[in-house]
């Protein structure tokens, strides 16, 4: 495999500090989209805009970098980052880019942002076509939601098959199991009274929502499966026996049959948790994502393989808790493996990525595709 160059990757490390300070939280990825799109036209790409998800100021993007025929594979990435806490200001520590302020870097997902764009960069710039073209798909809101993917119809992708580069962890894993999730919201509506007063004519809904939760058996259930109450809403004030309480929960599980069963446990807890405080209950239940398994050797699994073999990475087949864009992807019908892009602690504030890390995704990235073009068995065909 012919390496990147010095200076394809110092423009690797440019583009990415470059990306990171355009801030992209969901829904919010205009900005970001524009800058993307602007890289690629200048590249003499293609970029065609797709709006299906309406919950984003700006639309999935998809580009297309002609191959010597007309075989393609995909590469996916999403736009967006959850909210940043501090400014982002792109700073390299200790051999690695960190954000100087305390919050997020947006290495999640900017630096397989940055990867496919170099990629396209060298692809065009190269004196030869590679032998498989490659098809690049840059998503909205996948943080909250896998919204853009999700929206997506890859009935117009050219490739019959893809990765997705959204996996925090180290380079050579392969994703080959995803969980299904699923995410509660949770009305409780008792009784408001005078505290003090006349606190026998309240119904407390926190107290309801409190029992309920002490019931709850959260965190890692099995090996498959979690369960988890992240926010709880409730009360105006101390003098007052709280109406009202909010619960926002989620259960994932690779088995979809498992996150059934303990979401149908976590509402029965809150139903005992409303009756024992005689408050009224109303919850909603939504699929965010649907899980998946690998089964068998799935044409994008050796290709994959023999791509991180060629650029020193042992793969590891592992399962994961996270969803990505691969989820969607999949639930759709289209084959595609997420990999581990090297990023450390995603969603926190020392969030990281080592510039050894970044630079060996865009050796996979260029692998994958040369690898594409030489598979043996005609995966790409």
């Amino acid at each position: 495999m012919r390496r990147a160059s010095d200076a394809q990757r110092r423009q690797l490390n440019d583009t990415f500090a470059a990306l990171c300070q355009i801030e992209s939280p969901s829904g919010r990825e205009l900005a970001c989209a524009q800058w993307i799109g602007s890289q690629l036209r200048s590249l003499g790409l293609d970029v065609e805009e797709d709006r299906g998800y309406g919950g984003s100021d700006a639309p999935n993007l998809l580009a297309r970098v002609p191959g010597a025929g007309e075989q393609m594979i995909l590469l996916c990435a999403h736009m967006d980052t959850v909210p940043p806490l501090a400014p982002i200001e792109p700073v390299i520590v200790d051999g690695g880019w960190e954000n100087a302020n305390d919050g997020i870097l947006g290495a999640d997902n900017k630096a397989a942002v940055a990867v496919l764009l170099e990629l396209a960069r060298r692809l065009r710039e190269s004196q030869e076509p590679a032998h498989v073209g490659v098809e690049l798909l840059f998503t909205v809101s996948e943080e909250n939601g896998l919204h853009g993917a999700k929206a997506f119809d890859p009935g117009r992708l050219r490739s019959r098959f893809g990765y997705v580069m959204d996996q925090a962890s180290p380079i050579g894993e392969i994703v080959i199991a995803s969980p299904t999730h699923h995410r509660m919201v949770a009305h409780i509506r008792g009784r408001g009274a005078h505290a003090g007063i006349r606190p026998e004519e309240g119904r407390s809904a926190i107290a309801a929502a409190a029992r309920a939760i002490a019931a709850m058996e959260l965190g890692r259930l099995d090996s498959e499966t979690t369960a988890n109450v992240g926010t709880i809403r409730g009360g105006t004030a101390t003098n007052v026996v709280p109406e009202r309480c909010d619960i926002e929960a989620e259960v994932r599980s690779i088995d979809e049959a498992r996150v059934e069963q303990v979401v149908t446990e976590l509402i029965d807890h809150l139903q005992d948790g409303a009756d024992a405080t005689e408050c009224d209950l109303d919850v909603t239940v939504e699929r965010m994502f649907k899980g998946y398994r690998t089964k068998g050797r799935s044409p994008e699994i050796p290709v994959a393989e023999r791509a991180l073999r060629a650029c020193g990475y042992e793969p590891r087949p592992i399962v994961t808790g996270g969803g990505s864009d691969a989820n969607a992807l999949r639930a759709a019908g289209f084959a595609c493996a997420n990999l581990a892009n090297g990023t450390e602690r995603n969603h926190e504030p020392g969030e990281r990525v080592s510039i050894d890390a970044l630079e060996g995704m865009f050796e996979v990235a260029i692998a994958l595709v040369e690898e594409a073009g030489a598979a043996p068995d005609g995966a790409v065909a």
